[in-house]
């Protein structure tokens, strides 16, 4: 069954097109990457995904449920880490879950399992009463991965989630993801930029530039049919630019505050 499937969703700002008429399809239980540089329209569509953004036409469809139509419901089912933190540094991480398990509305007798399940399985049992404040952006960003899935969602959406990461704590992440594909049978959608990370995690990747879907396979099938020996080459191939645009000044400042925050 589709976890994700959008048609020609489409979403504007004045007469700047963000997304164009985007047509894409997720399997249930896939890891799936959504690349491009900065400003290609990732963000944005996530956005739309996960109810944050109306689209301005098209339609998106999530675990079978249209995201205009029932997005109450598809809030329920789905699971969202966002670029920036969402932890609260002056608590605990196990007071963040427990916040976060009321507002998903884990049942209350399951509530305290629950809580103590995800901080085990992120591997943060002997962090979870301590300070936010106090971990590394690893371990924070193994706390939000768990804030997101207390409610055991079908869909999770993580938009860059190793952003300002170093490489060990991007594996540990890593790990964290796929464990969860394969303990729950979760669905995973990503956005990055980083082609390495999307070559090690994804099952089918989305390459969008310009506010375009220009290209969708497994990482194997695009460098197949690029004649590319990596993603990096095959993505240059495929939109004559380089991934690393550096972008706009509001990027490079979100990007440096984020990995000042996590450092």
């Amino acid at each position: 069954m589709l976890a994700v499937q959008t048609d020609k969703l489409t979403c504007q700002f004045g007469k700047f097109t963000a997304v164009g008429a985007l047509d894409l399809s997720v399997e249930g239980g896939e890891i799936f990457g959504l690349l491009g540089p900065n400003g290609a329209g990732k963000t944005t569509t996530i956005k739309m995904l996960t109810t944050l953004l109306p689209p301005t036409s098209g339609r998106a469809m999530v675990n079978n449920l249209d995201v205009v139509k029932h997005a109450s419901q598809v809030r329920r089912t789905i699971g969202y880490v966002p670029q920036m933190l969402s932890a609260d540094a002056s608590l605990t991480g196990y007071e963040n879950l427990l916040i976060f398990g009321k507002l998903y509305e884990v049942p209350r007798n399951e509530l305290e399992s629950r809580v103590r399940q995800a901080i085990d399985s992120m591997g943060l049992s002997e962090f979870g009463d301590k300070m936010v404040r106090t971990y590394s952006g690893g371990m924070i960003r193994r706390l939000e991965i768990a804030q997101s899935t207390l409610h055991h969602p079908k869909v999770l959406f993580l938009d860059e989630p190793t952003i300002g990461l170093d490489p060990l704590a991007r594996r540990a992440v890593w790990e964290m993801m796929t464990k969860l594909r394969e303990d729950y049978g979760t669905t995973l959608f990503l956005t990055t930029h980083l082609m390495d990370e999307a070559d090690a995690l994804c099952d089918h990747i989305g390459i969008m530039h310009k506010s375009k879907l220009v290209a969708v396979g497994s990482p194997k099938e695009l460098k197949e049919k690029t004649g590319a020996n990596t993603l990096d080459d095959a993505f240059i191939h495929l939109t004559g630019n380089l991934i690393e645009t550096g972008g706009s000044y509001r990027d490079i400042q979100r990007e440096r505050q984020t990995a000042r925050r996590l450092g």
